[in-house]
């Protein structure tokens, strides 16, 4: 075992979960970064897997590697910037342990993450969400589940990988209902349920008994959703919802799309960017800013608020002759 391979597993084997207790996602994450980026080497440099080492870990191949993330897989900016964060991480860990290779090392981490426009958040209007809620055929335990699951997101604002791991324990009925998660960095919230939703989620877990194990939202066997097949069943409804709604062809709709909505309809309904923040877990509001940027009422009632260009500043005086002020009207 080559010393980049030996970094490698002390990284994923017991510094990852061991001392920094990083999620199972992020884990994945990373770890899909080191095999995507392991395999284009081979590609690169004509080699085996086991023969790459730092020796073969230049700054060159790695931004190499990040533009073909782009150009070939068709990745996003965001993308580009996570895998490279991957790959920083690893290498950081490993740089103490490895002096002989410091200097490659240190070349690779100055490598810069990749500016880009932050795009305005697109969501979904009234009529729109009207009409995603009413595709899912209730009278089907598909249906069911999918309508419940998809009112239960625009209303509380959950990730999809909160939703996918909810249990039938994480639902809380009665005088304050509410939804409990455990969210990104392991932040733990309650979401309140509104009675239309409580009730919704009443209905649906009589018909969940039905069903094995504790997943909320589970399989045809009681297993946990993955990620894909909840965009898959989102996609489906998307096309139904589209026939009545021809507004939703011009946007791109995923179930973060749905978290959006949520955090816009409670900043139209007067709600504090703080609360917001704190409604959707962000660590911070600087995070919650740019639904401030996708409003348009608020932007406009600002607009509103201004003085037009034609109006002197300063306080009102009436003129003082009143007869030819009277006259001038």
């Amino acid at each position: 075992m080559n010393t980049l391979a030996l970094a490698l597993q002390q990284y994923f084997t017991s510094y990852a979960q061991a001392q920094r207790d990083l999620s199972p996602n992020t884990i994945a994450a990373y770890r899909d970064t080191w095999r995507i980026l392991i395999k284009h080497l081979t590609e690169v440099l004509g080699v085996n897997a086991d023969e790459i080492d730092f020796d073969a870990l230049t700054a060159e191949l790695v931004t190499g590697f990040l533009d073909h993330l782009e150009q070939v897989r068709g990745n996003s900016v965001a993308t580009r910037n996570a895998r490279l964060t991957a790959i920083r991480a690893v290498l950081t860990r490993a740089q103490p342990d490895t002096p002989e290779h410091a200097g490659t090392i240190t070349r690779i981490l100055a490598i810069p993450t990749k500016r880009r426009a932050k795009p305005i958040v697109e969501f979904l209007d009234t009529a729109e969400t009207n009409a995603l809620l009413a595709a899912p055929d209730r009278t089907t335990w598909t249906g069911l589940r999918d309508h419940t699951l998809l009112a239960l997101d625009i209303q509380t604002g959950l990730r999809i990988s909160e939703l996918c791991s909810l249990s039938t324990s994480d639902i809380h009925l009665g005088t304050g209902a509410h939804v409990t998660c455990t969210g990104k960095g392991r932040r733990h919230r309650a979401t309140p349920l509104t009675a239309a939703t409580a009730a919704l989620l009443t209905g649906y877990l009589d018909q969940r008994t039905n069903k094995p194990g504790t997943v909320l939202f589970c399989g045809p066997r009681g297993q946990q959703l993955s990620r894909d097949a909840v965009e898959h069943r989102l996609a489906v409804h998307l096309a139904t919802a589209r026939t009545h709604c021809p507004s939703l062809t011009e946007k791109k709709v995923t179930m973060h799309t749905l978290r959006h909505t949520s955090a816009m309809n409670l900043l139209a309904a007067g709600v504090d960017l703080a609360v917001i923040s704190l409604w959707l877990g962000h660590q911070n509001t600087h995070s919650t800013d740019v639904y401030l940027h996708a409003d348009m009422t608020i932007k406009q009632t600002a607009l509103d608020r201004t003085r037009p260009a034609d109006v002197r500043p300063g306080a009102y005086h009436p003129e003082p002759d009143v007869l030819s002020w009277l006259a001038s009207l």
